[in-house]
């Protein structure tokens, strides 16, 4: 489906307004990307904010959880810090442009692209051929690079850094993708299958970069070297350092402050009034210790308080064609980070506030 450029960017305007709380929205990339590119821009924003959603579930029961302040993190003209959550929120967001690229591509909503059809009619492998309508990847990395890479003004190692991030989250996006196929033969024989590839669903790639995140390498420069500034001498120590990583890794050049407690020009709002998880269904190891990693190790205590929760029930199927339920009142109980008595306000001296790297 078509779509006509006032309608693209109104549609832009309401993703701008979306981001406008986190100081961030779709105007960073009109400001920097190609004139010829505006009609790509709703699909930036949408992109931008969907990266940054995930990045919040990814880190929901964390002392780092992504707050709204991460997203200044992603413009040159903010606090320039490169901690592992930095790096984290670099490759996700530029995952998440590149994503909406690619399949609003797919779908036909762009004039200048489609499917991926390159491949089609080669012999892929055994019994498969390339067919069908592959995600045009190449052209969402192509415009993506254009918008997100041009946010990076400057020529310094963080820069270096940020940049590298945002080629490792998009690199993210092609590593996930999952072949598709279809049968073809005598009777459902199946003697040739025609295959493409597809976008894997976005969490899978948030998944994948959790676990770069968990293993990012911290840059160790060579400081007597890099205080020459802009010389030759400078950059090729950075030259040098960036040569032993791997593209798909993330880096990141400091160590993460101390995300217990609150640090309002940093932007981090402490763990204190954090809710936690201590009991409920299926819940993985790492959310039934999210009170000790919220509260207890952060000198803080758990404060249990039940709250009343109205949810439909009891509902029953009429013919035809409705359904109606009754509205049934429970009081659960929630957890939450609580300050300590004045007393006790100090954390004991068992507990270790430890913050290295990727202990949020």
């Amino acid at each position: 489906m078509k779509r006509s450029t006032f309608l693209i960017l109104s549609i832009a305007g309401v993703y701008g307004a979306v981001l406008h709380a986190a100081a961030w929205s779709v105007n960073n990339f009109l400001m920097t990307g190609p004139k010829a590119y505006l009609t790509y821009s709703s699909s930036v924003a949408a992109g931008a904010h969907s990266g940054m959603e995930e990045c919040k579930f990814q880190f929901g029961w964390e002392r780092w959880n992504c707050p709204e302040s991460a997203l200044q993190l992603s413009t040159h003209n903010r606090l320039r810090s490169a901690t592992r959550e930095t790096s984290f929120v670099h490759a996700i967001s530029s995952a998440g442009v590149m994503y909406t690229l690619t399949r609003n591509c797919s779908l036909g909503d762009f004039e200048s692209c489609g499917c991926d059809d390159s491949r089609n009619g080669r012999v892929g492998g055994r019994g498969w051929v390339w067919g069908g309508c592959s995600d045009n990847v190449e052209f969402g990395e192509r415009v993506s690079k254009l918008f997100v890479d041009a946010l990076e003004t400057g020529h310094d190692t963080r820069a270096l850094i940020n940049l590298h991030n945002n080629e490792a989250g998009r690199l993210a996006v092609k590593a996930t993708m999952k072949r598709a196929c279809k049968c073809h033969g005598v009777s459902g024989s199946c003697s040739v299958q025609t295959c493409w590839l597809q976008l894997a669903e976005f969490r899978e790639i948030g998944n994948y970069l959790k676990i770069k995140y968990d293993q990012a390498h911290k840059l160790e420069m060579d400081k007597r070297r890099m205080r020459a500034g802009n010389s030759a001498d400078s950059r090729g120590a950075t030259a040098e350092t960036f040569h032993h990583v791997h593209p798909t890794e993330l880096v990141f050049l400091e160590d993460s402050p101390d995300y217990c407690t609150r640090n309002a020009s940093l932007g981090h709002h402490g763990t204190e009034g954090r809710e936690c998880l201590q009991t409920g269904k299926n819940l993985s190891q790492w959310e039934k210790r999210s009170c000790r990693r919220l509260c207890t190790e952060c000198g803080l205590r758990v404060e249990e308080r039940r709250t009343e929760v109205v949810a439909s029930c009891n509902c029953k199927f009429h013919w035809c064609c409705t359904v109606r339920c009754e509205q049934c009142r429970q009081l659960v109980a929630k957890h939450f980070c609580a300050r300590r008595d004045a007393a006790a306000a100090a954390p004991p001296n068992h507990i270790k506030r430890r913050n290295k790297g990727h202990k949020r």
